[in-house]
């Protein structure tokens, strides 16, 4: 994946970051103000409690690799405490018996920050957080995965891209490291449930993991799921064309819940359990693939329990109700009493699997396609269940609450499209989503109350990274944008990532080209798209993509400067 000829690619096809409105508490100028984090020729620590959350330990080793790359030294991992003058980092859970509670108990940490939050964390310098030790900095987190988008936080922060491995982003030495005194936090999500749905993934990803990792097991989706907790995600819909997620590798389950990454399944595949374990299931127990509750009620039932079964241990959201097999309609005049009738029966079988009363296992009904006519026409499941809508798989909500009348207590959650494999046409192969687009939309969403889950199809990941960024940093704090600062998400991106200099020349590039290809997506691209006879449209379009790749070439031949550690060869055309 190391290709240098991506960064051209980078200002070309608009390929994006994670972009954060935090404040910046790392600096490399030093004053009163500031603490010593790294300095030349200097060390730190990095402090844990014995038996620390596995998940946490995993991201305060990414923490330490980070610092590597950055610093070209590696900080000390520490889980006994004694006098030291060197740096120190203090990193722990409140409400864990941790160091954080010490802190707390101490008041030198505002318990009320984190007591009682969901997934928030806390930065901050401590002074004389122990004997012997003058001040520290702690990352302190409300739960595990608070305190794993603090330590996220800290790497971005100090250079580290969430990108680093998907987009090979090159990170900037930095011999000194500087702490600005204060508390920064990013406070709570806004939306519960915040995740990707990888999709459409064969042949290039699919081609790609196995070529890599040997398939879609456990050390593929490691790499993803670091990038959805760098993101500040939380929630996947796992690659599932032909793929059968807890089956094809036992590591699957256990990592996700280890990482801590919330398990679901697509709109069409119920009860934790993917299409392709239906087929692997009938053809090991010799049964006819009939999947029709009418017909076959007793053997999908069995069915549906080995899924709760097998993934009881594990932090989830269930998908419920049914669809035909393979993403189809389950056939024309689908009787809304049977599948009501197949709703209860799942979640009995939840009850009877788990001990617990089905509302204690957070569920999910997606409307999606053909569904949506069913809530229409009087269908309804438990007040408990997430009502999950759907876009019309090109960017455009279907459908939203009716604020005028009563919510459903379960909470709203959407759907949405960057990727989509289907009539009339598929769109996968290119970014055709304006963040303007995906503003107006999920704003629109927010705004009616949809703020249980957002889940979004990506397709193969890449080339998405652009409006994934968006959409997940959306997901946290929708309230941050407006139609007035999408472009200077971008520029601020740019300037993170390239310098200064060439940030809004790169931001208009990016944003030009997402708003070229969402006129007509190449897969609907034919002979009579842009008229050859009127008004020289053909060519007028021609001509702005090829201005646009003049433009991009024009920028990266500027003397072959380095851009963002990158240094791009003269002569460099890319293929």
């Amino acid at each position: 994946m190391k290709h240098i000829k991506f960064y051209i690619l980078v200002m070309l096809f608009g390929f994006c970051l994670h972009i954060k409105a935090a404040q910046p508490f790392i600096t490399t100028e030093k004053n009163s103000e500031t603490i010593v984090l790294k300095e030349k020729n200097s060390g730190f620590s990095i402090f844990t409690n014995p038996g620390i959350d596995k998940g946490i330990l995993r991201a305060v080793k990414s923490l330490q690799s980070d610092f590597q790359k950055v610093s070209g030294a590696e900080p000390n991992l520490l889980n006994q405490l004694s006098a030291q003058q060197s740096p120190l980092i203090i990193i722990g859970t409140a409400g864990t018996k941790s160091i954080i509670d010490d802190l707390i108990r101490q008041k030198k940490i505002d318990g009320k920050l984190l007591t009682g939050k969901k997934e928030k964390y806390i930065i901050q310098n401590v002074s004389n957080p122990y004997p012997g030790i003058s001040e520290a900095i702690v990352i302190a987190g409300s739960d595990k995965r608070g305190t794993i988008y603090g330590i996220y936080e800290m790497s971005r922060q100090i250079g580290v891209s969430p990108w680093y491995y998907w987009a090979d982003v090159p990170v900037e030495v930095k011999e000194n490291i500087y702490f600005k005194k204060g508390i920064y936090t990013d406070g709570e999500p806004a939306v519960e449930y915040r995740g990707i749905f990888l999709n459409d993934e064969e042949p290039s990803l699919g081609g790609w993991a196995r070529a890599t990792f040997g398939g879609f097991n456990s050390k593929f989706y490691e790499k993803v799921f670091e990038l959805i907790l760098r993101l500040k995600g939380n929630y996947i819909w796992p690659a599932m064309w032909g793929k059968a997620f807890y089956d094809d590798d036992v590591l699957n389950g256990p990592l996700a819940n280890e990482m801590g990454i919330v398990m679901g399944t697509s709109h069409h595949e119920p009860m934790a359990l993917a299409q392709t374990d239906w087929h692997r299931y009938i053809k090991k127990n010799n049964l006819p693939n009939v999947w029709d509750y009418n017909k076959n009620s007793e053997v999908l039932r069995k069915f549906w329990k080995s899924g709760i079964e097998r993934s009881n241990n594990w932090e989830r959201l269930v998908t419920v109700g049914m669809r035909g097999d393979g993403d189809e309609a389950m056939g024309e005049g689908t009787n809304i009493t049977l599948l009501e009738k197949i709703v209860k029966d799942q979640r009995k079988i939840i009850t009877d699997v788990t001990g617990k009363k089905a509302e204690k296992t957070p569920q999910v009904w997606a409307l999606y396609k053909e569904v949506q006519d069913y809530y229409d026409k009087g269908m309804r499941v438990p007040d408990d269940v997430i009502l999950l809508f759907c876009d019309d798989n090109w960017g455009n909500v279907r459908k939203l609450p009716d604020l005028s009348k009563p919510l459903h207590k379960g909470g709203y959650g959407m759907y949405y499209h960057f990727d989509y494999v289907g009539g009339p046409r598929n769109s996968k192969w290119i970014n055709i989503s304006p963040i303007q687009r995906v503003w107006e939309q999920m704003n629109l969403s927010y705004e009616h109350k949809v703020d249980k889950l957002w889940v979004v199809n990506v397709g193969d990941l890449k080339p998405m990274e652009f409006p994934i960024s968006f959409f997940m940093e959306m997901a946290w704090n929708p309230k941050q944008f407006n139609s007035k600062n999408l472009l200077e998400y971008t520029e601020n991106w740019a300037t993170q990532q390239f310098g200064e200099k060439y940030a809004k020349e790169i931001a208009r590039m990016i944003n030009l080209y997402a708003k070229y290809n969402r006129r007509v997506t190449p897969e609907t691209l034919d002979s009579k798209t842009y008229s050859l006879e009127n008004y020289y449209e053909f060519e007028r379009v021609l001509n702005e993509y090829r201005a646009l790749a003049i433009d991009a070439l024009r920028l990266k031949e500027k003397n072959s400067r380095r851009i963002s550690g990158c240094l791009l060869p003269a002569g460099f055309v890319p293929d």
